[in-house]
């Protein structure tokens, strides 16, 4: 029965990969249908009332934070969520989603750049070869294997916008360090896709989402609940519960097969082409994201840090 358990915990673990993979495929579904600040506004609307519900099952109310806590949840909302999501969807409009999810897959690279910037924590040489696989990998991606054309200005806007991404999500991260001892990682990342919801509702409903909402086609909807529901509620509860049960380091690396998931869901159904420097940057990220993530066992069930790396949504102890 033990065997079994642990079996559905890896087994869950891989297929939060999966759906957070998935989630570019649906943002490239969505992208020149729906607009970005509609299809943030409606994606987070339904991760909310699913958040909601695991709030009340798992802690029986909901805890209102404390008055110094909101400030920092404002922020978490307005990046991780706001910024985070307007980004993505508008540079799912112009990139491929195999590409964009190569570049944000350095998410956890700049956190511990950062980190060790900020937080003086320790940067080993391993780790520091790692920042350097991942960043070089980004930029075949990023380049299509034509490095030269940077210094041309040959990256185009939906690069640049997907690159927004990475560094709204770091300041997420960064911000949700200090947040997440306090508060538990459920609360605070449900607290910030309230906040985050709600700023959204304005600018979505002046790029006119009441008028649009009649003309979405299935796969719209379809996509907007993907997103929701398996990207955000069910990846975060699925993660978390691998981090419970085999800690964070050994949860954490399962994040390397996002961007590997991306990549092939998106050739099989959206028919994006694997390309050379694809092949060659998904190589060196995820190489590099596992180097830069790799930390002794010891250090993690002694229970003096915690740390994990995430996709669309989830939280390390630097929160991801």
């Amino acid at each position: 029965m033990v065997l079994q358990h642990s079996v559905m915990i890896y087994v869950k673990l891989l297929m939060t990969a999966v759906f957070w993979g998935g989630t570019f495929v649906a943002g490239r579904t969505l992208a020149g249908h729906v607009g970005p600040f509609s299809a943030a506004f409606l994606r987070f609307s339904i991760a909310s009332i699913f958040l909601l519900y695991f709030i009340l099952k798992i802690e029986g109310r909901l805890p209102v934070p404390g008055r110094k806590g909101w400030a920092a949840l404002l922020l978490l909302g307005m990046t991780g969520v706001f910024s985070y999501n307007v980004f993505f969807f508008k540079g799912l409009e112009m990139v491929e989603a195999g590409r964009a999810s190569l570049i944000i897959a350095n998410n956890p690279v700049f956190i511990t750049l950062l980190s060790a910037l900020l937080f003086k924590e320790k940067l080993s040489w391993i780790k520091l070869a790692g920042v350097v696989l991942s960043v070089s990998g980004a930029m075949v991606v990023i380049t299509r294997g034509r490095l030269f054309t940077i210094a041309y200005g040959g990256i185009g806007w939906g690069e640049l916008f997907i690159f927004c991404c990475v560094l709204s999500w770091v300041i997420y991260s960064l911000i949700g360090k200090t947040v997440m001892t306090e508060l538990s990682a459920l609360i605070a990342v449900s607290y910030s896709t309230f906040i985050g919801t709600a700023a959204l509702l304005a600018p979505a409903w002046a790029e006119g989402l009441w008028y649009d909402l009649t003309t979405y086609r299935l796969v719209d909807w379809i996509s907007l609940f993907y997103l929701g529901f398996f990207g955000t509620v069910i990846g975060f509860v699925w993660y978390y519960e691998g981090i419970r049960h085999i800690g964070p380091s050994r949860a954490g690396q399962f994040i390397n097969f996002v961007p590997i998931s991306a990549v092939v869901l998106a050739a099989s159904i959206l028919g994006e082409p694997i390309t050379a420097s694809l092949i060659v940057g998904t190589v060196l990220v995820v190489s590099g994201v596992y180097l830069t993530n790799r930390r002794p066992s010891s250090r993690f069930y002694g229970g003096s840090r915690s740390s994990g790396t995430a996709g669309p949504f989830a939280v390390n102890s630097e929160n991801i």
